[in-house]
């Protein structure tokens, strides 16, 4: 695989989840790594091979650390723990690495450590080892954590991008946008009540594991949109498969407050992170009985049936309208959020 990335520097957007992320993983990152025997594509979790194990790494430079809803701690868990449960890994072990900017306080630091600790515990997984590295003052922002996890595959599960097929039908667990427009509020960018609105930063595990359990391999395929949100995350997907993925923009759950701010910043929902959210495919004769089982988990009371999988010429997602019109929904382009995950 050559090299074809021609940026000359990297920018933030290369960090937001969009197509600048995809031109700079497609095109630079894979090929270097394929070049010396690693995987020619490289996806947010690993089946290692003649186990039933997956492993994911995941760093995260959240600001500010502690928001309504979550903290820097709570993300870093979470995070890799739902990239082993989209995969159908069940998570159970994780590392934690550090890097910490001198003048930190130390109530910071424990904190942050405190709720790492606990978030793992709650969720069955353990931490069992690391690393910390001190950067002098003004060389880093805070701290910056890094997680590995290790899971075991759901006996059930058998989760690819290759066994999606037009006609399927495609879910959304909740509501759209909730963290990106938290972290702003946050930061002081909007002037939201914090009781209006808080990160939606969970474990995925236990609706991942209540749906393969019941459902099996008629689930065939899931992801947590985070950065770059549903509309890069669908992207993705129709790239991968070589179809076209129509959704219903009056199906999609989405919150007055992150429509209020999105309407009045000129952002698009659909581009927005989050981290608690799953997109699950699954075979259209399951579709309503899976979309039942979601409503019954606390996770995934606001699930809704949002679109479906085509058979196409040319990878696309279009997005139906309220109004009845079409447009095609694109990756995100730029980094109109940066630092929130």
């Amino acid at each position: 695989m050559d090299v074809w990335f021609s940026d000359k520097e990297i920018l933030m957007a290369h960090g937001a989840g969009g197509k600048a992320s995809r031109k700079l993983m497609d095109g630079l990152i894979a090929p270097i790594l394929s070049n010396y025997g690693s995987a020619p594509t490289l996806e947010d979790s690993f089946a290692i091979p003649d186990s039933q194990m997956y492993i994911t790494t995941d760093s995260f430079v959240v600001s500010p650390s502690v928001f309504p809803g979550g903290t820097l701690g709570e993300l870093a868990v979470n995070g890799t723990l739902n990239d082993l449960s989209v995969a159908g890994a069940r998570p159970l072990l994780l590392t934690l690495a550090m890097i910490i900017e001198a003048g930190t306080s130390v109530d910071e630091l424990q904190l942050q450590l405190e709720k790492i600790a606990s978030t793992a515990e709650a969720a069955g997984a353990k931490v069992v080892a690391g690393d910390t590295k001190v950067v002098e003052h003004g060389a880093g922002d805070g701290i910056y954590v890094t997680t590995t996890g290790l899971g075991v595959r759901h006996p059930r599960a058998a989760l690819s991008s290759g066994r999606v097929r037009p006609g399927d039908s495609v879910l959304l667990s909740g509501s759209l946008g909730d963290h990106g427009v938290t972290i702003l509020m946050a930061r002081g960018d909007l002037e939201f009540s914090s009781d209006w609105l808080s990160s939606d930063t969970a474990n995925l595990w236990p609706l991942v594991e209540a749906l393969l359990t019941e459902f099996g391999d008629k689930v065939r395929w899931m992801r947590d949109p985070t950065r770059g949100g549903l509309a890069s995350t669908l992207n993705e997907l129709a790239l991968d498969t070589r179809t076209e993925i129509v959704i219903d923009e009056a199906r999609v759950p989405l919150s007055d407050p992150v429509r209020g701010a999105c309407e009045i910043l000129g952002l698009d929902p659909f581009h927005i992170a989050n981290e608690g959210k799953v997109v699950v495919v699954v075979d259209p004769r399951i579709a309503d009985a899976a979309l039942d089982l979601l409503r019954e988990h606390h996770l995934g009371k606001e699930a809704a049936l949002i679109g479906e999988i085509r058979e196409t010429d040319l990878p696309v997602v279009v997005c139906r309208t309220q109004f009845g019109a079409h447009r095609t929904l694109d990756m995100l382009t730029g980094d109109p959020l940066p630092r929130i995950c």
